[in-house]
């Protein structure tokens, strides 16, 4: 097919999910009580009062929902694990019945020929390691590669693109800062600590694997260019201050910067130094990375936005998605090639989420689920990605979220970003026309997209 949008031959398609999200029975079997599962039953924390109770039903529907990927001709899955279904206290014991759940998934993707990609953590702490301290705890590192390493001894060699830890900005953010997320707590405090046990879990879990593992080992992280709101001094410094925080925060002392200066300025004293043995160990060397990616910020000067002092203006000229995101193609393009240059122009790279949530019927009409407003933001959005290899950025693949709607956490199942509708109360299963464009996108490899 000839086509200005042909991707590089071994390009790898797929789409992710996560598994709190879309499991459901998070219990069953001899599971432990993760800290989600407890944030969606505390009152006033979920939107609608919305769980994860039976989310997607994945735990008991996953064989048809690999026979859902082959339909798209997904070629790769990125999925996670619950920790502590696998290790229903967080440490020692392991529970035979959750880590067969996953072993008869990776066979069942196997047998497909689907690439399996397992990322360790999404966001689903053990609550029994929570009750010990949870993020805040620096022992937590040690109990992060002890998790690790039972997956890499179980799976290594049937998984060969292993990913630690799912957008740490995320977990730490939403988690310990402002509280909107599982644990729920609200500390700049705890927030920097927090942070640096989650790097310091992620490098003690690579290292672990170079002892037992054969194969690839990464990082997600979530970035969000920042743009200035305009050209005056104090709209650039809360650019910065913005970027710091959420992009380099993480980004940095990966690849062996330590923190950004900038984040004094936003923790103040709740910032503080730590042992240079803590910084060789976040920095020990990953074999790709992974990039989640949805939209940009235009963030301009707000002293009484804490603890940033930025705010980002709503760009009424472009259309904003169902969070409130605006959809702006070309900040894709500059993102990957912004963390091209940011790691050395050497580390590959990987898209392993982008989508978008726009409303959908609560149940198919007909047979479809017509998604244009998606259609359209996937199209540009796999266009942009050329872009950036055509700069010569080197990315891998690409995996759309979401193989299925889902449980936008504290969000409830409001928003829907699939590429398959879920009917919630039927746990029926569509593919929206987004999902059938990208079944042809993977056919073509591209080259339906122009």
């Amino acid at each position: 097919m000839t086509s200005k949008y042909l991707f590089p031959d071994d390009f790898l398609w797929g789409a992710a999910t996560a598994a709190y999200q879309i499991e459901g029975s998070s219990m069953a079997d001899g599971a432990g009580e993760s800290i989600w599962d407890r944030f969606v039953h505390t009152p006033g924390m979920m939107a609608n009062g919305d769980t994860g109770d039976t989310a997607c039903d994945h735990y008991n529907r996953w064989r048809s929902d690999i026979d859902l990927m082959t339909r798209l001709n997904l070629q790769a899955y990125r999925f996670s694990v619950s920790w502590s279904r696998v290790m229903p206290e967080g440490r020692g014991r392991i529970n035979p019945a959750g880590l067969d759940f996953y072993d008869r998934l990776v066979d069942g993707l196997l047998e497909k020929g689907i690439t399996p990609l397992c990322t360790l953590y999404h966001w689903d702490l053990p609550a029994a390691l929570d009750d010990r301290g949870g993020w805040l705890n620096p022992d937590i590192a040690d109990w992060f590669a002890d998790y690790g390493q039972v997956l890499f001894e179980k799976f290594d060699g049937r998984v060969k693109t292993w990913g630690t830890i799912n957008e740490p900005w995320v977990i730490v953010d939403g988690g310990y800062l402002h509280g909107v997320l599982a644990p729920g707590h609200r500390s700049a405090y705890e927030a920097v600590i927090a942070g640096h046990n989650v790097l310091r879990a992620h490098g003690a879990a690579v290292r672990r694997y170079r002892q037992v593992g054969k194969h690839d080992i990464g990082i997600v992280l979530n970035i969000e260019p920042k743009y200035p709101a305009s050209d005056r001094p104090e709209d650039e410094a809360a650019r910065r201050r913005a970027e710091a925080q959420m992009n380099r925060w993480f980004l940095d002392p990966l690849m062996g910067r330590g923190y950004p200066e900038e984040l004094k300025d936003v923790y103040g004293d709740a910032m503080r130094d730590f042992p240079s043995e803590d910084f060789d160990l976040i920095a020990e060397p990953t074999d790709w990375m992974g990039l989640n990616w949805y939209t940009r910020a235009v963030p301009e000067n707000a002293p009484d936005a804490w603890p940033v002092r930025a705010r980002p203006v709503k760009q009424v000229q472009h259309a904003h998605t169902e969070t409130g995101w605006e959809v702006y193609p070309p900040a894709f393009t500059d993102t990957l090639v912004w963390l091209h240059e940011q790691t050395g122009g050497k580390l590959p790279l990987m898209v392993t989420e982008n989508g978008s949530a726009w409303y959908d019927p609560p149940h198919a009409i007909d047979g479809r689920i017509h998604d244009p407003m998606r259609v359209d933001y996937l199209r540009n959005h796999l266009k942009a990605l050329h872009d950036a290899i055509s700069k010569g950025v080197d990315v891998r693949g690409y995996m759309a979220w979401s193989l299925l709607d889902n449980l936008e956490w504290s969000l409830g199942y409001a928003k829907r970003f699939g590429i398959t509708h879920v009917n919630y109360a039927t746990q029926e299963r569509t593919i929206k026309d987004s999902g059938l464009l990208y079944a042809e996108v993977i056919r073509t490899n591209g080259g339906v997209l122009g």
